[in-house]
């Protein structure tokens, strides 16, 4: 699933192709797509038809596009989703859900969505938040993330690090990869228990985010497959940059010693075990 770096491209890439333009016509080709909006595709293309999208906001793994109407866009991508701003002769792809022309007759905005998990929905209200969206805490590259207030709340917690780190209502746009790369850095294990640890090494921890997510997001995100891209279809490039994540069996390239893989939340953690020994009980 997409996780901060990857949106923040597509954000960007919106930003660029569809902000301040006019919905001229929005075409829908499969209601899945649009699921999310519970009054329908009908009322889900009027609401859009006619109405100017202002900018492309970003929160944690959420992006949105408010209108002039004070309602709001929001992109969900899943696992899978694409939202491409391509020339309106351009060829159709096989998973296109949903079509949306522009009055000045430019590219187009196009949802591709192969597993169907993402999908689009125009809400009530988009400023400065969509209401639906307002349980989700600040990310790291956010100017506004309150530092300190994330150090005492993390060590509140009586958790698991990496745990901590997934929770989207603690700090945003973190998901399993950047945990990992993340964890690396700061040479935790994300078995350490949140409560134990030191102000100064959750500080430390939070600067090796940023630096992980602003890193990747300069390369584009991270591309495993074909289906995360850009709006210009272009693949992430972070992958080469990896240390930790899905490098099992390949040496540490800090300390040499083999990346292990631990099963963890029906998903998988990458870590290295001497750079990252696992806390044991009693000795933390």
């Amino acid at each position: 699933m997409p996780e901060l770096p990857e949106v923040e491209v597509v954000r960007q890439g919106l930003a660029r192709g569809v902000a301040g333009r006019t919905v001229a016509d929005v075409r829908v080709t499969r209601d899945r797509a649009v699921r999310r909006h519970l009054a329908g595709a009908e009322d889900f293309v009027a609401r859009l038809c006619g109405r100017t999208l202002l900018t492309a906001e970003r929160r944690g793994k959420y992006l949105w596009l408010p209108l002039d109407s004070g309602d709001a866009l929001i992109g969900h991508l899943g696992m899978s989703g694409q939202l491409l701003v391509v020339p309106g002769d351009a060829p159709l792809p096989r998973h296109l859900h949903v079509r949306v022309g522009f009055a000045d007759g430019g590219r187009e905005l196009r949802f591709v969505d192969q597993r169907t998990f993402g999908g689009l929905q125009v809400v009530v209200g988009g400023d400065p938040v969509p209401p639906v969206l307002a349980h989700v805490a600040r990310d790291p590259l956010d100017p506004l993330f309150d530092d300190e207030a994330f150090v005492a709340a993390l060590r509140r917690r009586r958790t698991g690090l990496k745990r901590a780190l997934l929770d989207q209502t603690l700090i945003s746009g973190i998901g399993n990869i950047y945990a990992d790369e993340t964890l690396w850095r700061a040479r935790l294990h994300g078995a350490r228990p949140t409560e134990l640890l030191t102000r100064p090494a959750v500080r430390r921890l939070l600067a090796h985010a940023r630096d992980v997510l602003a890193e990747a997001v300069e390369q584009g995100g991270t591309s495993f497959d074909a289906l995360y891209v850009s709006t210009e279809g272009v693949s992430g490039l972070f992958e080469r940059s990896l240390n930790a994540y899905g490098r099992e069996d390949q040496p540490c390239p800090r300390c040499g010693m083999p990346v292990r893989r631990e099963s963890f939340m029906n998903r998988s953690s990458f870590s290295c075990p001497r750079c990252q020994p696992r806390p044991r009980p009693g000795r933390w």
